[in-house]
């Protein structure tokens, strides 16, 4: 981001949008990082570099990872059948369904909230309170006992539910509560020391409000704690740090690296999903990973490209905002 037409192109779209968040990019020419709009438009406390944010189901990579890492430990295989893991009733969900099926989205069991059936999240909550959604296990009954929406490896199809599910083998398999697991296999390895699944009544200090309206925040409006499928907070420094762990083989062996990043399942055109998200294949063989997460009062977007060794990282707490800013870095 060294030339100023480019910023000032980014900063044109931000008025546009009326962005709220903050933008970071690194690359080989040094560190890009704006912050926007408020953490707390009450307080009027602006968000800033150090702010943490909601990043929705972009928050599935460190499930992602907190699986493998139980597969380098030699607890699990990605081939692990799913009956093997839990004793969990699960009485119309097929028998071959895997881990590797959990987590491409591959698996075809039902979904909680069904992208392709349902817009609006926050609806969820109109009969089941959002305060009751606590531990991943507490999503069970909104999905455990419907059919199958296809047989297992026959298709992509987006599912927060399988994400729900794999959190559940990671506190079967490890015997440590979800959050815990990652918390201390994942964001302490790393040096991710500002992230964390916090509850939206208790945030800590440095922490944005999720807006869904000017002044209205999404309390009401998503699980009162994230978990598996979604809801950690982060800061955009925290996301590089992990990305550069990857990269450089720190968090895992480079033998479970290339299989953590490696693309698996065709998504659309030149886009894949790898068990670390989403990856783009250009024609030279270079790859994009992505990561996307958006909840009411949450829009997020990341990038990394290590051939190029640049990060991009875009956190919001307002409901849109990211995506323009992404097209318009570039």
């Amino acid at each position: 981001m060294k030339q100023n037409k480019q910023i000032e192109r980014l900063l044109n779209v931000q008025r546009d949008v009326n962005f709220s968040g903050v933008i970071f990019i690194k690359e080989y020419d040094g560190v890009f990082e704006q912050a926007f709009g408020y953490a707390n438009q009450a307080e009027q406390i602006r968000n800033n570099p150090s702010t943490r944010f909601g990043i929705a189901s972009g928050a599935k990579v460190f499930t992602s990872a907190a699986i493998c890492r139980l597969v380098e430990e030699g607890k699990l295989s990605f081939n692990t059948r799913l009956q093997q893991c839990v004793d969990i009733s699960f009485p119309h969900f097929h028998e071959d369904i895997t881990i590797h099926h959990l987590l491409t989205h591959t698996s075809g069991i039902p979904d909680y909230f069904d992208e392709e059936m349902m817009d609006d999240f926050s609806a969820l909550w109109d009969e089941k309170p959002m305060y009751s959604m606590r531990e991943g296990k507490d999503f069970l009954p909104m999905f455990q006992h419907e059919p199958m929406k296809f047989h297992p490896g026959e298709r992509f199809h987006y599912n927060n539910a399988g994400y729900i599910v794999l959190g559940q083998i990671v506190e079967a398999v490890s015997g440590r509560p979800f959050d815990r697991f990652v918390e201390e296999e994942i964001f302490q390895k790393v040096g991710m020391d500002k992230s964390g699944y916090f509850q939206l009544d208790q945030l800590p200090e440095q922490t944005a409000h999720g807006y869904i309206e000017s002044n209205q925040t999404n309390q009401y409006c998503i699980p009162i704690k994230g978990g598996a499928d979604g809801g950690v907070f982060v800061t955009v420094t925290d996301v590089e740090m992990f990305w550069r762990s990857v990269d450089k083989a720190e968090l895992f062996s480079e033998k479970m690296t290339e299989q953590f990043l490696r693309p698996r399942v065709h998504v659309n055109d030149t886009v894949f999903y790898s068990y670390s998200g989403y990856t783009i294949e250009r024609e030279d063989s270079s790859r994009k990973h992505l990561l996307v997460g958006y909840d009411p009062g949450v829009c997020f977007r990341a990038s990394f490209e290590p051939s190029c060794s640049r990060v991009v990282v875009v956190c919001s707490n307002q409901s849109e905002g990211a995506d323009e800013m992404i097209e318009a870095i570039g």
